[in-house]
């Protein structure tokens, strides 16, 4: 088999050829961290491979094939992280020099199960420092450029996740999502993203769990893989107040995508709380909904009741990074990313009644967002307003859609992910097509909190419908 077929085969299909002897563990982590080689200086989204490691546990995997053990759902598959969460004995550096030598002595939950499903650790991807923006970038480590276009980013702040899953650097990886950093990476590389009912997969490693809108997420090529990561992944653990009570259970049955939607409520939404779409991403998005009809659904079209949510999601976010930050501004300073520094420092002005708003206008939200699933049990929209931005773009600038500078990237170009981080609903960015301008266009599933299976149903069978996985990026490296 060759290495691009190893390459390209998701993970439902490579842990039974590996179980079944027809691969060996460590031929398919050989082939992918051969291919980690070849493209990592043009791609750049992985900052740590751990090749010994890989070789070694993909042996053990190997070898208790050989004897004759289960070794789980996933065994043998090839695993990337994201460099904000934690991996025993392999340096996890959050994307910032404060950390850059850090050697984590345990797993985070989320890996280590995913360890105990048989999947493989190969190394850790590329973050902004802390997963504060929507680009794909740190002082630590430079640029991850669009796997489609070099000249356009990868979107944020799982980029290096999105990026390897899309250029078959390993067919399953963790990412994170605060605002739609899962998401965002996925539509722009043309990848699944997955973000799961808040507290379905526990995070450990949140630093205020009460009030958490940060989820540790699957990023997958295909709905079946992101399923076997749920399964993996999720259940209660004491260190997490909010997944006490949660269960995956039936997502892996659901991602067959059997049957039709007959009976299923499917409301379109093509605004939420913005009023600026590139026209060929709304023509594209709403062609793609259309499948949900096609498939038995019966759609209706839902008018836009919303306000913008970025400046409620921007207090709870400044206010955290202020308080895990501020402190070490005086020896750390010149080596941070100016744009977590500047926002920093804009929320710095914000009081503790400013905070105590924010939190009350996110309960306001979360109520009025459910109430949305009495008249739909599947809500779909675009993912993001125009494909992805230039590499250069700044944070701080308006961006342009259609030649017209609209505004700033978070209340512009992704409007339609941070209101379910702040909701705690589930919601899944699948690909719906290529611009005329070559790259990937996403649309954005979201149903009822704690219907995860529900959306992997639904999602699978979109895929069905509208197959994406034959599309591969042309890597000049290869």
């Amino acid at each position: 088999m060759s290495e691009t077929e190893i390459a390209y085969m998701p993970a439902s299909e490579l842990a039974p050829k590996i179980a079944r002897r027809e691969l060996s563990a460590v031929e398919v982590i050989r082939a992918t961290l051969a291919r980690i080689d070849n493209v990592q200086t043009a791609l750049n989204c992985f900052i740590t491979v751990c090749a010994d490691d890989a070789l070694r546990d993909a042996a053990v995997i190997d070898q208790r094939i050989a004897r004759g053990e289960n070794v789980g759902a996933l065994g043998g598959v090839p695993l990337h992280v994201k460099d904000l969460v934690n991996t025993a004995g392999v340096r996890t550096t959050f994307g910032s020099f404060m950390h850059e030598h850090n050697v984590p002595k345990a797993d985070a939950v989320s890996v280590a199960r995913l360890k105990q499903a048989g999947a493989v650790l190969i190394g850790k991807t590329t973050t902004p420092e802390f997963g504060h923006m929507v680009w794909t970038e740190a002082p630590l480590f430079g640029r991850t450029p669009n796997v489609w276009d070099a000249s356009r980013t990868a979107g944020g702040s799982s980029g290096g996740a999105a990026v390897a899953c899309a250029a078959g650097l390993g067919p399953i990886g963790i990412g994170t999502c605060a605002g739609g950093s899962t998401r965002i990476p996925a539509a722009c590389n043309g990848v699944v993203g997955f973000k799961q009912s808040l507290g379905l997969i526990p995070h450990d490693m949140a630093p205020e769990s009460f009030g958490n809108m940060s989820y540790v997420t699957p990023m997958t090529r295909t709905v079946m893989d992101t399923a076997l990561m749920l399964e993996a992944m999720a259940g209660p653990h004491p260190a997490d107040v909010h997944s006490f009570g949660m269960s995956a259970a039936g997502c892996v049955a659901a991602a067959r995508g059997e049957g039709d939607l007959k009976g299923l409520r499917v409301a379109w939404r093509p605004f939420l709380g913005n009023t600026v779409i590139d026209s060929e991403v709304l023509k594209l998005t709403r062609y793609a909904a259309s499948a949900f009809a096609d498939l038995g659904a019966d759609m209706h079209e839902m008018a836009d009741d919303m306000e913008p949510t970025e400046p409620m999601w921007l207090v709870l976010s400044t206010a955290l990074w202020n308080a895990r930050f501020s402190h070490l501004l005086p020896e750390w300073r010149d080596r941070m990313s100016p744009t977590l520094l500047r926002q920093m420092a804009g929320g710095s002005a914000h009081t503790a009644e400013m905070l105590a708003r924010a939190y009350v206008k996110r309960t306001e939200l979360y109520r009025k967002i459910q109430g949305w699933f009495d008249h739909a049990d599947i809500i779909v929209m675009p993912t993001l307003t125009r494909t992805a931005v230039p590499l250069q773009e700044a944070l701080f600038d308006p961006i342009e859609i259609e030649g017209r500078k609209i505004d700033t990237v978070r209340k512009a170009w992704f409007p339609y992910t941070h209101p379910f981080n702040l909701s705690g609903n589930p919601a899944v960015t699948l690909p719906a097509g290529f611009h005329s301008d070559g790259l990937p266009v996403a649309i954005q599933l979201v149903a009822r909190r704690g219907a995860d299976a529900v959306l992997c149903r639904a999602a699978a069978l979109f895929e069905r419908a509208r197959p994406w996985h034959q599309h591969r990026p042309s890597i000049a490296a290869l």
